[in-house]
């Protein structure tokens, strides 16, 4: 990932890989800058920013010790088979071409 910051640019696909570093500060302040450029030239990726800020205040924080684990077990399978396959972006509702 580090490649993205070389090029002083940040695609939008790469702006979602790294929101959750960036909202919990852990973005070296280099990368943050990159992040908030494109946040600033970009109205979609500004939009998705407040839409999951919105998504943390309305359901609160979850600490890794307070999953059960079998529950843990089940979202570490599905999220292991959503990053190896992709996200169905069309059924989603989203422009594959948006990325």
């Amino acid at each position: 990932m580090l490649g993205v910051f070389r090029r002083r640019k940040l695609m939008c696909q790469q702006l979602v890989e790294l929101i959750t570093d960036y909202l919990e500060d852990a973005l070296p302040r280099r990368e943050a800058r990159v992040f908030e450029a494109h946040l600033a030239m970009c109205e979609h990726c500004s939009e998705y920013v407040v839409q999951f800020k919105a998504t943390i205040a309305a359901t609160g924080r979850l600490d890794a010790d307070t999953i059960e684990p079998h529950v843990m077990d089940d979202l570490l399978s599905a999220f292991r088979g959503w990053f190896e396959e992709g996200p169905d972006l069309r059924s989603a509702g989203v422009d594959p071409d948006l990325r």
